[in-house]
């Protein structure tokens, strides 16, 4: 989370993928790969590029939510205000403005 140092603060929550980096990575592990480790690698490299076509930042924010929730063991319905509480609980950095927008967009993505 990161303020603009005004006192009124624009919070943002930046979402970083490396997708590239691991289709890199299990493309290079499948050019060395035995014949034995193939359809492993195979079935891994499709399953990663399927995740990274289909990965847009609204979908990385919800599944960071709900792990974020999970991790407190929350398991009520996430458009709550004891969402809001238990994600500020997981992540007291974040503002109430911030974690409501965050718990509202993953009971919208889901």
């Amino acid at each position: 989370m990161f303020g603009d140092g005004k006192r009124k603060k624009t919070e943002a929550v930046i979402v970083l993928r490396d997708s590239g980096e691991v289709l890199a990575a299990l493309e290079r592990a499948l050019d060395g790969a035995s014949p034995e480790d193939r359809p492993g690698l195979e079935r891994a490299l499709r399953t990663a590029r399927g995740a990274a076509e289909t990965a847009d930042d609204t979908r990385v924010r919800a599944r960071w939510t709900l792990g974020r929730l999970e991790a407190v063991g929350f398991t009520g319905p996430l458009d709550s205000v004891r969402a809001v509480k238990a994600l500020r609980e997981a992540e007291p950095s974040l503002s109430l403005a911030t974690a409501v927008a965050l718990t509202k967009e993953a009971h919208a993505a889901l």
